[in-house]
């Protein structure tokens, strides 16, 4: 229930001191060594692997938000380079019309100076000559009839002569209207189109810059995608040489045999419990990760070789005994009551030393410990339960 090389290395090391068939020690200790530096190298190796999937990530997030960045400014250049064609048709059009208005310009000053010319003779002749008032032509030469020729022919010159002068201000209003309005519309259309082309020159800008930026994630993210590679790749030897490391410790295991050590003393500890057997801690309670794999670990892991005896760590009965063809991933599996709803487990025993119902007094045996059930090395798994429930175990050892 642990990872192997805190239970192999203490049980390794343990065995060695412990048993007069062990191997030598020399051997021994340069095989635990050459694991710890590969369990080290292996973990760094996952560390940096972790941190090159969470970067790659984070590149492929900002690379698909600049690609769509892009992708709007295209749209946005798209309908400003429609608009600048719009404003650049309207202003090839403004073109005609002010060529035709300078035309009609030209022919309204021709006609203004005519006018001009007109009234200006007219007003000379008045001066000169006098207006013949109504009352000259009344009394003098001829008879009635030629009297309102005379005054029909008068009505008609003034007439005439206000005609004249209306054109004249007509056209000279007209002239300065022209004007006005073709300088305007040329303005207008002038301005609309640079500010329409400065707009479309700025977004080209923008556009080349994202995919300028874009270009550069895409080549970091392959340079770390091929670095997480080549992690992958001594990550897998990694594993295979621990593998082999492992195999080669539970051969020497193996050599000592799997008789029952010598019963030690008594490890005391500082609650009312005494310490099942005396070794390190493999695997502490609580949330683990095991190859990957999160889980809740509900008891301690303690690191000794196989056959240790394992002691009662509290007065009490038997409640079961249960082998490990039953007990799932236990192995061969102990319980023991001790009253008021406290309870103990002893997991991955070798052999029993006691049965279902049997009274046992603190730190008498029970059993031997082994790796039976779901164990990468020989140790005891020992759990603390208060009507059922697991708890911290160090909070009664």
């Amino acid at each position: 229930m642990s990872r192997p090389l805190a239970i192999v290395c203490a049980a390794l090391a343990a065995a060695l001191c412990l048993l007069a068939v062990a191997a030598p020690a020399a051997p021994a200790k340069d095989l635990t060594q050459e694991l710890e530096a590969k369990e080290s190298q292996l973990e760094e190796t996952k560390e940096r692997k972790g941190v090159l999937t969470t970067t790659i990530s984070r590149y492929q997030a900002r690379i698909h938000r600049l690609t769509g960045a892009v992708a709007a400014i295209r749209n946005r250049e798209a309908v400003t380079q429609a608009r600048l064609a719009t404003e650049q048709e309207r202003l090839a059009t403004a073109n005609d019309l002010l060529e035709r208005s300078r035309d009609h310009l030209a022919r309204l000053r021709d006609h203004l100076r005519a006018a001009l010319q007109s009234l200006r003779e007219r007003l000379v002749a008045m001066y000169e000559t006098g207006r013949p008032e109504l009352l000259d032509v009344i009394i003098g030469q001829g008879d009635l009839e030629d009297v309102e020729a005379r005054a029909e022919y008068l009505n008609a010159i003034h007439t005439a002569d206000e005609a004249a002068a209306g054109r004249v201000r007509e056209l000279r209003d007209g002239v300065a209207l022209t004007v006005e309005r073709r300088a305007a519309a040329k303005g207008e259309i002038e301005h609309a189109r640079d500010v329409i082309a400065a707009e479309a020159s700025e977004l080209i800008a923008t556009r080349s810059a994202l995919q300028s930026r874009q270009g550069e994630l895409v080549s970091a993210r392959g340079d770390r995608e091929a670095t997480l590679a080549k992690l992958r790749h001594h990550e897998t030897e990694l594993d295979g040489d621990v593998e082999a490391i492992q195999g080669k410790i539970a051969e020497e295991l193996a050599a000592t045999g799997s008789m029952p050590l010598p019963l030690g003393a008594i490890k005391p500890g500082s609650g009312s419990m005494i310490w099942p057997v005396d070794g390190p801690i493999a695997s502490s309670f609580g949330p683990r990760t095991i190859e990957g794999s999160y889980e809740y670990h509900p008891g301690i892991d303690i690191a000794v070789p196989e056959g240790t005896p394992i002691r009662a760590a509290l007065t009490g009965s038997v409640a079961f005994t249960e082998p490990e063809a039953s007990s799932g991933g236990y192995g061969n599996f102990t319980c023991i009551d001790h009253g008021g709803g406290l309870s103990t487990c002893y997991a991955h025993q070798s052999a029993f030393a006691v049965s279902a119902g049997d009274a046992v007094q603190q730190g008498e045996v029970i059993g031997y410990s082994g790796c039976t059930g779901y164990c990468l090395g020989p140790h005891v798994h020992f759990e603390v339960r208060i009507n059922g429930e697991v708890v911290d175990p160090l909070g009664y050892l």
